[in-house]
Protein backbone atom coordinates (compact mmCIF):
# COMPACT_ATOMS: atom_id res chain seq x y z
CA UNK A 1 0.00 0.00 0.00
CA UNK A 2 2.74 2.44 1.00
CA UNK A 3 4.84 1.68 -2.08
CA UNK A 4 1.99 2.26 -4.55
CA UNK A 5 0.73 5.42 -2.87
CA UNK A 6 4.19 6.92 -2.42
CA UNK A 7 5.34 6.18 -5.98
CA UNK A 8 2.23 7.78 -7.46
CA UNK A 9 2.54 10.74 -5.08
CA UNK A 10 6.14 11.26 -6.22
CA UNK A 11 5.05 11.00 -9.86
CA UNK A 12 2.37 13.69 -9.40
CA UNK A 13 4.82 15.79 -7.39
CA UNK A 14 7.28 15.95 -10.28
CA UNK A 15 6.84 17.88 -13.50
CA UNK A 16 5.43 16.02 -16.51
CA UNK A 17 8.29 17.47 -18.54
CA UNK A 18 10.95 15.83 -16.37
CA UNK A 19 11.59 18.70 -13.98
CA UNK A 20 12.20 18.29 -10.26
CA UNK A 21 8.89 19.94 -9.30
CA UNK A 22 5.65 20.58 -11.10
CA UNK A 23 4.77 24.28 -11.43
CA UNK A 24 2.06 24.13 -8.76
CA UNK A 25 4.35 22.21 -6.40
CA UNK A 26 7.05 24.83 -6.97
CA UNK A 27 4.64 27.65 -6.06
CA UNK A 28 3.53 25.89 -2.88
CA UNK A 29 7.11 25.08 -1.83
CA UNK A 30 8.21 28.67 -2.56
CA UNK A 31 5.36 30.17 -0.55
CA UNK A 32 5.98 27.91 2.41
CA UNK A 33 9.74 28.52 2.24
CA UNK A 34 9.27 32.30 2.15
CA UNK A 35 6.85 32.18 5.09
CA UNK A 36 9.10 30.05 7.30
CA UNK A 37 12.30 31.94 6.43
CA UNK A 38 10.57 35.31 7.05
CA UNK A 39 9.42 34.15 10.47
CA UNK A 40 12.90 32.89 11.41
CA UNK A 41 14.66 36.10 10.26
CA UNK A 42 12.22 38.56 11.83
CA UNK A 43 11.85 36.71 15.13
CA UNK A 44 15.64 36.22 15.44
CA UNK A 45 16.26 39.94 14.83
CA UNK A 46 13.53 40.93 17.28
CA UNK A 47 15.00 38.55 19.86
CA UNK A 48 18.37 40.23 19.25
CA UNK A 49 16.96 43.72 19.71
CA UNK A 50 15.14 42.66 22.87
CA UNK A 51 18.29 41.08 24.30
CA UNK A 52 20.40 44.11 23.37
CA UNK A 53 17.88 46.48 24.91
CA UNK A 54 17.69 44.28 27.99
CA UNK A 55 21.48 44.30 28.35
CA UNK A 56 21.84 48.03 27.68
CA UNK A 57 18.94 49.26 29.84
CA UNK A 58 18.68 46.64 32.57
CA UNK A 59 22.46 46.43 32.71
CA UNK A 60 22.40 50.01 34.02
CA UNK A 61 19.21 50.54 35.99
CA UNK A 62 19.00 48.73 39.35
CA UNK A 63 17.45 45.27 39.26
CA UNK A 64 15.81 46.23 42.54
CA UNK A 65 16.10 48.77 45.34
CA UNK A 66 15.44 48.36 49.06
CA UNK A 67 14.57 51.55 50.90
CA UNK A 68 13.03 52.88 54.10
CA UNK A 69 11.00 55.95 55.04
CA UNK A 70 14.08 57.35 56.75
CA UNK A 71 17.76 57.37 55.71
CA UNK A 72 19.38 53.99 56.34
CA UNK A 73 22.14 54.35 58.93
CA UNK A 74 23.11 50.68 59.30
CA UNK A 75 23.34 50.04 55.56
CA UNK A 76 26.72 48.28 55.76
CA UNK A 77 25.40 45.53 58.04
CA UNK A 78 22.26 45.28 55.88
CA UNK A 79 24.41 44.83 52.77
CA UNK A 80 26.37 42.06 54.48
CA UNK A 81 23.08 40.39 55.42
CA UNK A 82 21.73 40.69 51.86
CA UNK A 83 24.85 39.12 50.37
CA UNK A 84 24.08 35.95 52.34
CA UNK A 85 20.89 35.60 50.29
CA UNK A 86 21.55 33.12 47.46
CA UNK A 87 19.28 35.10 45.11
CA UNK A 88 21.22 38.35 45.65
CA UNK A 89 24.43 38.46 43.58
CA UNK A 90 25.59 41.87 44.79
CA UNK A 91 24.42 44.75 46.97
CA UNK A 92 25.65 48.32 47.35
CA UNK A 93 24.53 51.67 48.80
CA UNK A 94 22.60 53.76 46.31
CA UNK A 95 21.50 57.39 46.31
CA UNK A 96 19.37 58.79 43.49
CA UNK A 97 18.79 62.55 43.24
CA UNK A 98 16.76 64.48 40.71
CA UNK A 99 18.62 67.60 39.66
CA UNK A 100 19.67 70.07 37.01
CA UNK A 101 23.06 69.95 35.30
CA UNK A 102 24.35 73.12 33.68
CA UNK A 103 27.25 74.28 31.56
CA UNK A 104 28.00 77.63 30.01
CA UNK A 105 25.81 76.74 27.02
CA UNK A 106 22.85 74.68 28.25
CA UNK A 107 21.01 73.04 31.15
CA UNK A 108 19.34 69.64 31.39
CA UNK A 109 17.29 67.75 33.95
CA UNK A 110 19.07 64.54 34.99
CA UNK A 111 19.05 61.67 37.46
CA UNK A 112 22.13 62.05 39.66
CA UNK A 113 23.21 58.67 40.99
CA UNK A 114 25.61 58.13 43.87
CA UNK A 115 27.41 54.81 43.47
CA UNK A 116 29.96 52.72 45.33
CA UNK A 117 32.93 53.00 42.95
CA UNK A 118 34.59 49.76 44.09
CA UNK A 119 31.45 47.66 43.50
CA UNK A 120 30.04 49.33 40.37
CA UNK A 121 31.92 46.94 38.06
CA UNK A 122 29.81 44.09 39.51
CA UNK A 123 26.57 46.09 39.54
CA UNK A 124 26.26 47.56 36.04
CA UNK A 125 27.74 47.61 32.55
CA UNK A 126 28.55 51.34 32.55
CA UNK A 127 32.26 50.81 33.35
CA UNK A 128 32.52 48.77 30.13
CA UNK A 129 31.03 51.60 28.07
CA UNK A 130 33.09 54.53 29.35
CA UNK A 131 34.66 55.89 26.15
CA UNK A 132 36.63 58.73 27.73
CA UNK A 133 38.14 58.82 31.21
CA UNK A 134 37.50 56.05 33.72
CA UNK A 135 35.33 55.08 36.65
CA UNK A 136 38.29 55.50 38.98
CA UNK A 137 38.14 59.22 38.21
CA UNK A 138 35.17 59.47 40.58
CA UNK A 139 37.58 58.99 43.46
CA UNK A 140 38.73 62.56 42.82
CA UNK A 141 37.02 65.21 44.88
CA UNK A 142 33.94 66.80 43.27
CA UNK A 143 33.92 64.69 40.09
CA UNK A 144 31.19 63.39 37.77
CA UNK A 145 30.70 60.99 34.84
CA UNK A 146 28.07 61.83 32.21
CA UNK A 147 26.59 60.30 29.05
CA UNK A 148 27.82 61.10 25.54
CA UNK A 149 24.56 62.68 24.35
CA UNK A 150 24.42 64.86 27.46
CA UNK A 151 28.07 65.87 27.02
CA UNK A 152 27.36 66.83 23.41
CA UNK A 153 24.28 68.83 24.41
CA UNK A 154 26.15 70.68 27.17
CA UNK A 155 29.24 71.15 25.01
CA UNK A 156 31.61 69.69 27.61
CA UNK A 157 34.39 67.10 27.60
CA UNK A 158 36.60 65.34 30.12
CA UNK A 159 38.35 67.99 32.25
CA UNK A 160 35.56 70.59 31.89
CA UNK A 161 33.37 71.70 34.78
CA UNK A 162 29.60 71.54 35.16
CA UNK A 163 27.23 72.70 37.88
CA UNK A 164 24.53 70.56 39.43
CA UNK A 165 21.56 71.88 41.36
CA UNK A 166 19.20 69.63 43.31
CA UNK A 167 15.79 70.09 44.84
CA UNK A 168 17.23 69.50 48.33
CA UNK A 169 17.13 72.69 50.36
CA UNK A 170 20.09 73.96 52.39
CA UNK A 171 19.37 76.40 55.20
CA UNK A 172 21.75 78.97 56.58
CA UNK A 173 21.66 82.29 58.39
CA UNK A 174 21.10 84.08 55.09
CA UNK A 175 18.12 81.91 54.13
CA UNK A 176 17.22 78.68 52.32
CA UNK A 177 18.41 77.75 48.83
CA UNK A 178 18.81 74.61 46.68
CA UNK A 179 21.96 72.58 47.15
CA UNK A 180 24.40 72.96 44.29
CA UNK A 181 27.96 72.04 43.44
CA UNK A 182 30.53 72.56 40.72
CA UNK A 183 31.94 69.25 39.51
CA UNK A 184 34.69 68.20 37.12
CA UNK A 185 33.83 65.80 34.28
CA UNK A 186 36.17 62.79 34.65
CA UNK A 187 34.44 60.36 32.31
CA UNK A 188 31.96 60.01 29.45
CA UNK A 189 29.99 56.80 28.78
CA UNK A 190 28.09 55.86 25.64
CA UNK A 191 25.35 53.24 25.65
CA UNK A 192 23.56 54.73 22.62
CA UNK A 193 20.35 54.65 24.62
CA UNK A 194 18.13 57.25 26.30
CA UNK A 195 20.21 56.85 29.46
CA UNK A 196 23.05 58.72 27.72
CA UNK A 197 21.13 61.97 28.11
CA UNK A 198 19.44 61.45 31.46
CA UNK A 199 21.91 59.73 33.83
CA UNK A 200 25.02 61.07 35.56
CA UNK A 201 27.22 59.30 38.10
CA UNK A 202 28.92 60.64 41.21
CA UNK A 203 30.53 58.86 44.13
CA UNK A 204 28.38 57.71 47.01
CA UNK A 205 30.39 59.92 49.38
CA UNK A 206 29.67 63.03 47.28
CA UNK A 207 25.99 62.11 47.08
CA UNK A 208 25.93 61.84 50.87
CA UNK A 209 27.29 65.40 51.16
CA UNK A 210 24.73 66.72 48.68
CA UNK A 211 21.89 65.04 50.58
CA UNK A 212 23.29 66.16 53.92
CA UNK A 213 23.86 62.59 55.15
CA UNK A 214 26.69 61.62 57.48
CA UNK A 215 27.07 57.83 57.52
CA UNK A 216 23.73 57.09 55.90
CA UNK A 217 22.28 56.22 52.54
CA UNK A 218 18.84 56.56 51.02
CA UNK A 219 18.58 53.01 49.63
CA UNK A 220 20.37 49.76 48.86
CA UNK A 221 20.71 48.57 45.31
CA UNK A 222 20.72 44.81 44.67
CA UNK A 223 21.61 42.69 41.67
CA UNK A 224 19.46 39.57 41.51
CA UNK A 225 20.16 36.10 40.16
CA UNK A 226 16.95 36.13 38.09
CA UNK A 227 16.14 39.42 36.40
CA UNK A 228 12.49 38.52 35.81
CA UNK A 229 11.93 37.55 39.45
CA UNK A 230 13.62 40.69 40.77
CA UNK A 231 10.40 42.02 42.34
CA UNK A 232 9.82 38.84 44.35
CA UNK A 233 13.48 38.51 45.35
CA UNK A 234 13.59 42.16 46.47
CA UNK A 235 10.35 41.80 48.43
CA UNK A 236 11.68 38.79 50.33
CA UNK A 237 15.04 40.51 50.87
CA UNK A 238 13.37 43.62 52.29
CA UNK A 239 11.18 41.46 54.49
CA UNK A 240 14.27 39.73 55.91
CA UNK A 241 15.70 43.12 56.99
CA UNK A 242 12.56 44.27 58.80
CA UNK A 243 12.84 44.80 62.52
CA UNK A 244 10.83 46.46 65.25
CA UNK A 245 12.72 49.71 64.64
CA UNK A 246 12.91 49.76 60.85
CA UNK A 247 10.53 48.73 58.10
CA UNK A 248 11.96 48.26 54.63
CA UNK A 249 10.25 48.39 51.26
CA UNK A 250 11.29 47.33 47.77
CA UNK A 251 10.84 48.26 44.13
CA UNK A 252 12.23 46.69 40.98
CA UNK A 253 12.94 47.55 37.35
CA UNK A 254 9.43 46.33 36.52
CA UNK A 255 8.00 49.48 38.12
CA UNK A 256 10.33 51.79 36.16
CA UNK A 257 10.89 50.00 32.84
CA UNK A 258 8.41 47.10 32.88
CA UNK A 259 6.01 48.67 30.39
CA UNK A 260 8.82 49.02 27.84
CA UNK A 261 9.50 45.29 27.82
CA UNK A 262 5.80 44.43 27.90
CA UNK A 263 5.43 46.57 24.77
CA UNK A 264 8.28 44.65 23.10
CA UNK A 265 6.65 41.31 23.92
CA UNK A 266 3.29 42.53 22.58
CA UNK A 267 4.96 43.80 19.40
CA UNK A 268 6.67 40.44 18.90
CA UNK A 269 3.32 38.69 19.29
CA UNK A 270 1.61 40.93 16.73
CA UNK A 271 4.42 40.57 14.19
CA UNK A 272 4.44 36.79 14.69
CA UNK A 273 0.71 36.63 13.99
CA UNK A 274 1.12 38.81 10.89
CA UNK A 275 3.95 36.67 9.55
CA UNK A 276 2.02 33.47 10.21
CA UNK A 277 -0.49 34.84 7.69
CA UNK A 278 2.24 34.27 5.07
CA UNK A 279 2.41 30.64 6.19
CA UNK A 280 -1.39 30.56 6.00
CA UNK A 281 -1.27 31.78 2.38
CA UNK A 282 1.40 29.16 1.64
CA UNK A 283 -0.89 26.52 3.15
CA UNK A 284 -3.64 27.64 0.78
CA UNK A 285 -1.16 27.14 -2.08
CA UNK A 286 -0.57 23.59 -0.82
CA UNK A 287 -4.33 23.05 -0.71
CA UNK A 288 -4.72 24.45 -4.25
CA UNK A 289 -1.91 22.20 -5.51
CA UNK A 290 -3.58 19.06 -4.17
CA UNK A 291 -7.01 20.13 -5.45
CA UNK A 292 -5.63 20.76 -8.94
CA UNK A 293 -3.78 17.43 -8.88
CA UNK A 294 -6.94 15.57 -7.83
CA UNK A 295 -8.95 17.31 -10.54
CA UNK A 296 -6.39 16.57 -13.27
CA UNK A 297 -5.95 12.95 -12.21
CA UNK A 298 -9.64 11.99 -11.97
CA UNK A 299 -9.35 9.52 -14.86
CA UNK A 300 -6.43 7.74 -13.19
CA UNK A 301 -8.29 7.74 -9.88
CA UNK A 302 -11.30 6.14 -11.61
CA UNK A 303 -9.08 3.42 -13.15
CA UNK A 304 -7.36 2.75 -9.79
CA UNK A 305 -10.71 2.41 -8.06
CA UNK A 306 -11.94 0.07 -10.80
CA UNK A 307 -8.96 -2.29 -10.44
CA UNK A 308 -9.41 -2.44 -6.68
CA UNK A 309 -7.41 0.37 -5.07
CA UNK A 310 -8.82 1.18 -1.62
CA UNK A 311 -9.96 4.62 -0.51
CA UNK A 312 -7.11 4.71 2.03
CA UNK A 313 -4.55 4.12 -0.75
CA UNK A 314 -6.02 6.88 -2.90
CA UNK A 315 -6.14 9.35 0.01
CA UNK A 316 -2.54 8.44 0.89
CA UNK A 317 -1.36 9.34 -2.65
CA UNK A 318 -2.37 12.99 -2.33
CA UNK A 319 -1.57 13.17 1.36
CA UNK A 320 2.01 12.04 0.60
CA UNK A 321 2.22 14.64 -2.13
CA UNK A 322 1.21 17.36 0.34
CA UNK A 323 3.67 15.89 2.87
CA UNK A 324 6.54 16.16 0.37
CA UNK A 325 5.62 19.75 -0.48
CA UNK A 326 5.41 20.65 3.22
CA UNK A 327 8.69 19.04 4.28
CA UNK A 328 10.69 20.46 1.36
CA UNK A 329 9.17 23.94 1.78
CA UNK A 330 9.88 24.02 5.52
CA UNK A 331 13.42 22.67 5.02
CA UNK A 332 14.17 25.34 2.40
CA UNK A 333 12.65 27.97 4.73
CA UNK A 334 14.94 26.90 7.59
CA UNK A 335 18.07 26.96 5.40
CA UNK A 336 17.34 30.38 3.88
CA UNK A 337 16.10 31.78 7.20
CA UNK A 338 19.33 30.84 9.00
CA UNK A 339 21.53 31.99 6.11
CA UNK A 340 19.82 35.40 5.93
CA UNK A 341 19.89 35.81 9.72
CA UNK A 342 23.59 34.98 9.97
CA UNK A 343 24.40 37.43 7.14
CA UNK A 344 21.85 40.12 8.02
CA UNK A 345 24.47 42.79 8.73
CA UNK A 346 26.24 42.16 5.41
CA UNK A 347 22.89 42.50 3.64
CA UNK A 348 22.11 45.75 5.49
CA UNK A 349 25.55 47.16 4.63
CA UNK A 350 24.99 46.29 0.97
CA UNK A 351 21.52 47.88 1.07
CA UNK A 352 22.89 51.04 2.69
CA UNK A 353 25.49 51.34 -0.07
CA UNK A 354 22.77 51.11 -2.71
CA UNK A 355 20.43 53.58 -0.95
CA UNK A 356 23.28 55.88 0.15
CA UNK A 357 21.87 56.28 3.65
CA UNK A 358 22.26 54.85 7.14
CA UNK A 359 19.23 52.67 7.90
CA UNK A 360 20.03 52.48 11.63
CA UNK A 361 20.77 56.12 12.40
CA UNK A 362 17.62 56.46 14.52
CA UNK A 363 18.35 53.42 16.68
CA UNK A 364 20.50 52.94 19.77
CA UNK A 365 22.88 50.55 17.98
CA UNK A 366 24.53 50.68 14.57
CA UNK A 367 24.06 47.03 13.63
CA UNK A 368 21.32 44.40 13.50
CA UNK A 369 21.60 42.13 16.53
CA UNK A 370 20.09 38.67 16.29
CA UNK A 371 19.52 35.77 18.62
CA UNK A 372 18.59 32.40 17.14
CA UNK A 373 16.22 30.63 19.52
CA UNK A 374 16.14 26.92 18.58
CA UNK A 375 12.92 26.29 20.52
CA UNK A 376 11.25 29.14 18.66
CA UNK A 377 12.37 27.76 15.29
CA UNK A 378 11.03 24.31 16.22
CA UNK A 379 7.68 25.91 17.14
CA UNK A 380 7.57 27.85 13.83
CA UNK A 381 8.30 24.68 11.84
CA UNK A 382 5.80 22.59 13.83
CA UNK A 383 2.94 25.09 13.33
CA UNK A 384 3.81 25.54 9.65
CA UNK A 385 3.85 21.76 9.21
CA UNK A 386 0.44 21.39 10.89
CA UNK A 387 -1.06 24.14 8.71
CA UNK A 388 0.22 22.61 5.48
CA UNK A 389 -0.62 19.00 6.42
CA UNK A 390 -4.16 20.02 7.34
CA UNK A 391 -4.40 21.81 3.99
CA UNK A 392 -3.22 18.62 2.23
CA UNK A 393 -5.63 16.34 4.05
CA UNK A 394 -8.82 18.21 3.13
CA UNK A 395 -8.58 17.77 -0.67
CA UNK A 396 -7.02 14.31 -0.28
CA UNK A 397 -10.15 13.11 1.57
CA UNK A 398 -12.33 14.41 -1.26
CA UNK A 399 -11.04 11.52 -3.40
CA UNK A 400 -13.39 9.19 -1.51
CA UNK A 401 -16.40 11.02 -2.94
CA UNK A 402 -15.38 10.47 -6.57
CA UNK A 403 -17.52 7.95 -8.48
CA UNK A 404 -15.35 5.93 -10.93
CA UNK A 405 -18.39 5.09 -13.12
CA UNK A 406 -19.25 8.76 -13.63
CA UNK A 407 -15.58 9.65 -14.23
CA UNK A 408 -14.99 6.94 -16.87
CA UNK A 409 -18.39 7.51 -18.57
CA UNK A 410 -17.30 11.02 -19.59
CA UNK A 411 -13.85 9.94 -20.84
Amino acid sequence: MFSLSFNLAYKYFKSNKGGVFSFTSFLAISGLGIGVSSLIVVMSVMNGFEKELQDRILGVVPHAIIYSNDPISDYKSNIDSLKNNKDVLEAAPYISIQGLISSSTDSKGVAITGIDIDIENNMSIIPDYIVYGSLEGLKEKNSIIIGSWLASSLGVFVGDSVSITTSDIRSSIIGSYPRSATLKVVGIFELRAEIDQSLVLISHELAQKIKGFKNETSSIRIKTSDLFKADLIAFNAAKSLNSSNNKYYSSSWKQTHGTLFEAIQFEKLLISLMLFLIVGVASILVLSTIIMTVKSKEREIGILKTIGASDAQLVAIFFYQGLMVSLIGIFIGIIFGLLITLNINNLITWLEQILQRNLLEAYFINYFPYFIDIKQIILICALSFLFSIFSSLIPALSVNRLNPIEILRHE
